[in-house]
């Protein structure tokens, strides 16, 4: 292994190009941006700051559109390539519940490790496009669309059978269930 870091010392080499990448925004989509060429928008799904750090399947998919969103800018594309965290709801609710700290707490703590670990597999984000939907500037426009489709007709409210886990205290998705159990904590859940 010490040959290796001899031959290779990537640990410099990794935090030289991090540090350039972050001091210089090399990733970072201008406001004014050259019209003449085309726009290319690279949006992954936003990680659930749920838990004390990434794992294996966050890079999994983010490797994926990392390498479009490269590619698309050696292609003379202006790149929008932002990175966000989705941390409302169940999730966050359950790991402030399983540490016993308030959900703003560890959803800070949670979104500030996450980051770090993406900036260090290099991943070509522009981090001054950051979003978090906890945010009240991204969820008034979540709000807002939801009343305009409620406006419409296309969202509504019926009695309607759901899942209900009664020790999480709230509803479930089908694909929050596995084996009538939910997929957090492992807890019946009935149909009501």
């Amino acid at each position: 292994e010490e040959q290796v870091r001899r031959a290779y010392p990537f640990n410099e080499i990794e935090a030289k190009w991090q540090r350039y990448w972050e001091d210089d925004k090399t990733f970072r989509t201008p406001d004014e941006i050259d019209i003449s060429k085309p726009k290319f928008y690279v949006l992954d799904m936003f990680p659930y700051p749920s838990g004390a750090g990434l794992h294996v399947g966050h890079p999994l998919g983010y490797t994926a559109t990392d390498i479009l969103a490269r590619l698309k800018r050696m292609q003379g594309f202006n790149v929008l390539h932002p990175m966000g965290w989705d941390a409302f709801g169940l999730p966050a609710e359950q790991y402030a519940i399983d540490t016993g700290t308030h959900p703003r707490i560890t959803t800070r703590k949670n979104i500030d490790r996450f980051r770090s670990q993406l900036k260090l597999l290099g991943f070509s984000y522009d981090w001054d496009r950051e979003i978090s939907t906890t945010e009240p500037g991204y969820y008034k426009w979540t709000q807002w669309i939801f009343l305009q489709l409620f406006k419409r007709g296309l969202a509504y409210q019926a009695e309607v059978p759901v899942n209900w886990c009664p020790a999480l205290g709230t509803v479930l998705a089908n694909e929050e269930i596995v084996d009538g159990l939910s997929e957090r904590g492992g807890h019946p859940v009935i149909r009501k």
